[in-house]
């Protein structure tokens, strides 16, 4: 995805569901199509630089045949040999010490090679989260003739912490599941408390939230490309090495090891988003360890960062469609009563932004087009947004962007100090790693934003410009697009929402397709990403295949 856009999971109600929707979805960046409460979100652009990393060869990780980088056919991903190589032993043969941490749960660190090629060049510290299981209307642990073992989720991204995921829903998760699992978040590399990368300080990135990304001029372009090579130099400087260890399947060979070390002989896993990339990743590399499975927002591994961007953009001009539906049924409605009027009225807003941004009450800040463009996505991720994002473009066409620039700040999780997670640090990371990018330079982009445009009326040329960042990377990607077979995995059930923004609704079908054994599990509806988000039909098939391991009947369609 287009290097600024993602595909994440949040957390929902107030601020902690904008925080979950937010950490789930962050796919559109501008180079992976994988792309953040209990709702769910995601977002994310190489003909990259002289690279300082070990990886800058731009070999191919393991699992991945073909030539990595500029690649053009798209591959299969290959699995890897079932036994543990010997080099690796040590890594499998950790014991974890598990601490109270976080009121309540359970947190440990363990090691993992900083490059499964070269596992005596160093070590990364990964961290993960526990929440053991508790029997419905018990206090205790299960017994242990009651567990099914340990479900691993991950929220999205790249870049969303598990960590925080799971702390933020394991209270509220299904009382079937919880009795029967563990549920534990595994930050991956990069991410969260997983040896995290950092790019910018806070004042930077304030800068380069606001960065003007449908540039007019030729002035504007080169700021836009000076932004972007800011952000790249920055990663390349303040995180060294690591940059160009932050692959999926670098991540997907870590939850191996976490499997390993938790004593469970299958992987039982949800994935939300870019989460389903990762767990797709793994069902490729190692089917024969993959329990059951549930991959919600999926993304299509077979896309090149170009068409991954562009249909992404076709996936949230769809949830603008529906909201526009929906916000011109209303009285107070303030961009007309009609769907054209909507779109005519938000098109004249963001262009009158652009000239003009916007005062907030927060002190000298002003919003941007960008931040106003961003605003707007970050509600598409979830239909319970829609009256917020009603009221921030009320008061935005009265000249106060206030509401906007918050929906903006939360989307890359700015907090009231001005500080930022590492969030998009490793989402753009992650991102540039995965696939090359989009474009070569400026001149790319350009000629793109008519057919992203004739995609997305609303937000295509954003979303070509957006792809820049990786074009500047400083390490060369290491990813290239492909399938995944999964051959002999067990099922896998792969979850697709009809109009979610950020993992259109067709790449859930093609992931499935790709699968030897994935069941389509479809959900009519608004929003990003379906289970838990109390569809007693879409919930109740899940929740039983996580417990009995009988996937629901392919094509089953619940919801509207």
């Amino acid at each position: 995805m287009s290097a600024r856009v993602r595909a994440r999971e949040r957390r929902t109600g107030t601020a902690a569901a904008v925080a979950l929707v937010t950490a789930a979805g962050l796919l559109a960046s501008g180079c992976s199509a994988g792309g953040a409460g209990t709702p769910d979100a995601s977002r994310s652009p190489t003909a990259a630089s002289s690279a300082s990393s070990p990886s800058s060869s731009g070999a191919a990780p393991a699992g991945l045949s073909g030539p990595a980088g500029g690649a053009s056919a798209v591959t299969p991903l290959e699995p890897l040999p079932a036994a543990v190589p010997p080099a690796l032993a040590p890594y499998y043969a950790q014991r974890l010490s598990w601490t109270p941490c976080d009121d309540g749960y359970e947190c440990t660190t363990f090691r993992v090679p900083l490059d499964y090629d070269r596992p005596d060049g160093g070590d990364l510290t990964l961290a993960a989260v526990r929440a053991p299981a508790v029997p419905a209307g018990a206090g205790g642990a299960a017994a242990p003739g009651e567990r099914l073992g340990s479900l691993l989720l991950n929220p999205g991204g790249p870049g969303g912490s598990a960590v925080e995921y799971v702390e933020g829903v394991a209270p509220t998760y299904d009382a079937g599941v919880r009795a029967r699992y563990d549920l534990v978040g595994l930050d991956p590399r990069g991410v969260g408390r997983s040896s995290p990368v950092t790019c910018l300080d806070g004042e930077r990135m304030d800068a380069y939230t606001a960065a003007d990304i449908t540039p007019d001029d030729q002035a504007e372009i080169d700021a836009l490309v000076a932004a972007a090579k800011e952000f790249a130099e920055g990663c390349r400087q303040r995180s060294g090495d690591r940059l160009g260890h932050l692959s999926t399947v670098e991540a997907a060979r870590d939850t191996d090891v976490l499997r390993a070390l938790l004593g469970d002989e299958r992987l039982h896993y949800v994935g939300k988003s870019y989460g389903t990339f990762l767990g797709a990743t793994y069902a490729g590399l190692f089917p024969g360890r993959t329990g059951r499975m549930v991959l919600d927002g999926a993304m299509d591994p077979s896309l090149d960062s170009l068409t991954g961007n562009r249909t992404q953009a076709g996936g949230f001009e769809t949830a603008w469609t529906a909201f526009a539906r929906d916000c011109a049924a209303r009285e107070d409605c303030p961009l007309g009563r009609t769907e054209q009027q909507t779109g005519e009225r938000l098109a004249a807003l963001f262009a009158a932004v652009d000239e003009h941004p916007l005062t907030t009450t927060d002190g000298a800040r002003r919003l941007s087009e960008a931040q106003a463009t961003t605003g707007v996505v970050q509600a598409m991720y979830a239909d319970f947004l829609w009256p917020r994002l009603r009221t921030a473009l009320a008061d935005a066409v009265a000249g106060d962007g206030t509401g906007l620039l918050k929906l903006s700040d939360a989307y890359y999780g700015r907090e009231a100090d001005g500080s930022y997670p590492n969030l998009m640090f490793a989402n753009m990371a992650v991102n540039c790693l995965d696939l090359p990018a989009p474009f070569a330079g400026p001149d790319d982009a350009a000629r793109a934003v008519p057919d992203f445009e004739r995609t997305s009326p609303r937000f295509g040329r954003d979303m070509a410009w957006m792809a820049l960042t990786c074009t500047y990377w400083p390490v060369r990607p290491t990813g290239a697009p492909h399938t995944v077979r999964a051959a002999g995995a067990a099922p896998i059930v792969v979850v697709g929402t009809t109009r979610d923004p950020a993992t259109p609704y067709a790449w859930a079908q093609a992931l499935a397709g790709q699968l030897e054994s994935g069941r389509l599990l479809t959900y009519d509806g608004d929003g990003h990403t379906a289970y838990g988000r109390h569809d007693a039909c879409l919930d109740g098939a899940v929740n039983r295949f996580l417990l009995g391991g009988e996937p629901p009947e392919n094509g089953k369609t619940c919801g509207r």
